[in-house]
């Protein structure tokens, strides 16, 4: 008699993905409080075939080193940075990802950042809460209008044109950049002109060396001050750094950001930059999108490991 089918799960699983994966006959091992690095101490992956991961999990030589048997890695998530798919390449093991559920769940959460910051929300949230706030004033909390401004989009995959549709609704003129020409109206083909055209920035590459530190101290200096930058795509394509000395340097007016280089740390003089907005990457999170995430994640799983009829095919590695 064959061995079952290990599945090691490293985080809950919301809407039917938990009841689907229960359902399936395999044996799914789920972690609860233990983390990965303690299952991996353990022994949990020695008879692991498949594995359902977020973000949070590296999953690298040590992980595929403790499960011999591993075929396959479904992440709860696009990006697969978290990821050795290299090393998951050359050991024939699939990675499965969840594209085009979390386009709009993220555009709004984009659209959410730049209001915020070009409106100075959260200041003037702040200032209510705390009881600064001592009435109204003809020349308090002014902020930048988006109606006629112009919004860059760098990175012109799912979510940045899903970005572009809702600031076009705003009335705001949309360009773009990407890796390769789009041949769409509104490309422009250097970065640094896109910048220096903007009039706010909204981020969504993938995080690859390519992209590491993609807005730097340089490329800050070519946004107008009058300009908001928003990153919703991964905190490595930002150096926190400098965007924290130019928004104290009054260099730039203001920043939404929903992640970071060190997540869950926070660079400190970002918390006290004035004209920020940050919030704990949430960009995915509602309801409706993290179920559809988890369901995408276990099906594409299920129909690598035999499991499902292959009718659709697996969300491999794809980035935005």
């Amino acid at each position: 008699m064959s061995a079952p089918i290990g599945v090691l799960v490293t985080c809950p699983l919301p809407g039917a993905a938990g009841e689907c994966l229960a359902a399936s006959g395999l044996d799914v091992d789920h972690l609860g409080d233990v983390g990965l690095d303690e299952a991996v101490e353990r022994g949990r992956l020695d008879g692991v075939h498949g594995i359902v991961c977020t973000l949070t999990d590296r999953i690298d030589a040590r992980v595929f080193d403790a499960a011999p048997h591993l075929t396959a890695i479904a992440t709860v998530s696009v990006g697969h940075d978290h990821i050795d798919t290299e090393l998951a390449a050359r050991r024939g093991i699939q990675v499965i990802t969840t594209p085009g559920a979390l386009d709009d769940a993220t555009a709004d959460l984009a659209m959410l950042l730049l209001l915020a910051a070009s409106r100075r929300s959260t200041e003037a949230e702040a200032d209510l809460r705390s009881g600064r706030w001592s009435g109204w004033d003809v020349d308090q909390y002014l902020g930048m209008d988006l109606a006629g401004a112009t919004l860059g989009v760098v990175g012109w995959g799912r979510i940045g044109r899903a970005v572009a549709r809702r600031a076009e609704a705003f009335g705001m003129d949309v360009i773009h950049h990407g890796r390769r020409a789009t041949g769409e109206a509104g490309y422009v083909a250097d970065l640094d002109h896109l910048l220096a055209q903007s009039d706010a920035v909204s981020l969504h590459v993938p995080s690859t060396p390519d992209t590491h530190h993609l807005i730097d101290e340089r490329r800050l200096a070519l946004l107008r001050p009058t300009a908001v930058l928003v990153n919703t795509a991964r905190g490595s394509v930002v150096d926190e750094a400098a965007l924290a000395d130019a928004l104290h340097d009054r260099r730039l007016f203001g920043a939404g950001l929903d992640v970071f280089e060190r997540e869950p740390v926070v660079h400190p003089r970002l918390l006290t930059a004035p004209g920020v907005t940050v919030l704990p990457h949430i960009g995915s999170a509602t309801i409706r999108t993290r179920s559809r995430m988890a369901e995408m994640a276990v099906d594409g799983l299920l129909t690598s490991l035999g499991v499902l009829p292959s009718n659709s095919t697996p969300h491999e590695s794809e980035s935005p």
